[in-house]
């Protein structure tokens, strides 16, 4: 009977030679590739380099070392097809009945400050051929592409001297997952269109969380192989593990106060929705300001600021329940302040906000959008009253948060804070009557508002008008444009048009 042969070529060493003595001391043959073969040539073994069995050099700089007959025909060949055996018997090719190989990391390089050409380097081409065809032929060859799997096939192996049908298949199912991911990454590098044919995902597993949107849902967590982002490589300071809300609410939180670059921004967020925005001077401060903005919805949300989080304003997040509160970096003693609250997570943020495109799932389909990162640079007062300086930054304040709020969407604000938001009404004046009521009920100073959409009627303004909002923003686009025009010259309060919508549903 044949020794068996197991074909080896991996750039993840670990736990390698532990399961290799295993092979090698259960009569397995070991083939190996450059360093692989001289990692485990060092530890004693005894692996046969793979031009022995090729009978052809390496060349072109290890490009072509695998990509040879007497390994693929070793791979591919059906045991019970007798013309297959008689084939392989004549070119004297031998049977490999297990692929251990990872493949070049070339997502660790997708992001990488390097060049195109460097990074093309990175693109394995004989390691996902011969996981490929091993993968083909899982009724009788075993592919291990995770080292993590080295523990189930020793095990079976114990157990019975070789793996079941059921673990090869899974095994191969793993083939094909990871070189659809890593194909995906090389073709987004390469082909760079923005809507290409087919469309690739490459995304990588980090967690199984424990549960979903509600409870009787299953959930996990993925992360870009081909993109950075704020939500991929967060660190965790404290607390309990994040939940499928949570990191939805956190993708959310960031997004807004990244819309405040130049200036100290804090939001609060509940449920996927903004409860409170604030700018202010100092940390404790901009906080202060955005808890104020809804002081009950806040219990229980997420709180992001995109400045250092000190010792003061840490005291000031431990006076609420909180799930989370992230920012892109905490003082050491905000960090024992906040850790005294055993659940709370706390997010240190590495990343800037990267997306480009919105993915939304629907049945039997997908539907794909560049994000809304723009705000319109054509804004015109289109009533005989003039907005003040200060009511036109108040303005384009209230605009920057009413983008996030789920349409129909309204924002009220001082110019510092919001103080009533309301969305996700199913007309407008549902959301304009909330929003206006949320921020009298807390602020008895100048108020404004902006929305996210055209008003379709004048009800918005007379609303406004009785209760003595000053300054309005909002897209136009209307056939009743000149009704909301009109009113607002009736009552003497500026309107501007931005030409710009920004629905979020």
């Amino acid at each position: 009977m044949a020794k068996k042969r197991a074909l080896i070529s991996v750039s993840d060493k670990s736990g390698l030679l532990d399961f290799a003595k295993f092979l090698e001391a259960n009569g397995y043959e070991l083939i190996s590739t450059g360093g692989t073969f001289k990692h485990l040539n060092e530890a004693g073994l005894n692996p046969v380099q793979i031009d022995e069995v090729t009978n052809f050099p390496e060349m072109l700089d290890g490009r072509v070392k695998t990509l040879h007959p007497k390994v693929h025909g070793g791979l591919l060949a059906v045991r019970a097809n007798e013309e297959h055996m008689k084939t392989v018997q004549d070119h004297e090719i031998g049977l490999i009945d297990m692929v251990i190989v990872n493949l070049y990391p070339f997502f660790a390089h997708a992001n990488a400050d390097i060049s195109l050409d460097e990074k093309v380097e990175f693109i394995d081409i004989g390691g996902p051929s011969m996981l490929r065809s091993g993968a083909k032929n899982y009724q009788s060859v075993t592919v291990i592409t995770n080292v993590e799997d080295y523990a189930l096939v020793q095990k079976e192996m114990v157990e019975s001297g070789n793996t079941t049908l059921e673990t090869r298949k899974k095994l191969a199912g793993k083939v094909f997952n990871l070189t659809s991911a890593y194909d995906a990454a090389i073709s987004k590098m390469l082909l760079e269109e923005e809507y290409p044919q087919y469309l690739n995902a490459s995304y990588q597993k980090v967690s199984d969380l424990r549960y979903g949107e509600n409870p009787h849902q299953t959930a996990a967590y993925y992360v870009s192989t081909t993109e950075n982002g704020a939500m991929k490589d967060f660190e965790i300071l404290g607390g309990k593990e994040l939940s499928f809300n949570n990191l939805r609410d956190m993708d959310l939180c960031w997004k807004v106060v990244n819309e405040f670059k130049d200036e100290m921004a804090c939001c609060a967020v509940k449920h996927s929705t903004p409860c409170g925005v604030a700018n202010g001077t100092t940390a404790v401060e901009t906080y202060k300001k955005t808890f104020e903005c809804d002081p009950v919805s806040i219990f229980g949300g997420i709180i992001g600021m995109n400045f250092k989080v000190d010792a003061a304003t840490a005291e000031e997040l431990n006076q609420t329940f909180l799930e989370i509160a992230m920012a892109p970096d905490f003082d050491e003693d905000a960090l024992e302040i906040l850790r005294k609250k055993k659940n709370l997570r706390i997010i240190k943020i590495k990343n800037p906000v990267s997306d480009a495109q919105t993915w939304v799932k629907i049945d039997g389909g997908m539907l794909v959008q560049d994000n809304d990162n723009q705000f319109s640079t054509d804004i015109k007062t289109v009533t005989q009253t003039k907005p003040t300086e200060a009511q036109q930054k108040a303005l384009l304040f209230a605009q920057r948060v009413v983008k996030y709020v789920k349409s129909n969407a309204i924002v009220v604000s001082n110019g510092v804070q919001a103080l009533g938001i309301g969305g996700g009404q199913v007309n407008r004046i549902w959301a304009t009557q909330h929003a206006v009521e949320r921020a009298k009920e807390k602020f008895s100073g100048d108020l404004v508002l902006a929305s996210d959409a055209f008003f379709p009627f004048r009800d918005v303004v007379d609303f406004c008008a009785k209760e003595g909002i000053k300054a309005i923003i909002q897209p136009g686009g209307s056939m009743r444009d000149e009704d909301s025009i009109k009113a607002a010259d009736e009552y003497e309060i500026p309107m501007l048009l931005t030409g710009m919508r920004h629905f979020l549903h």
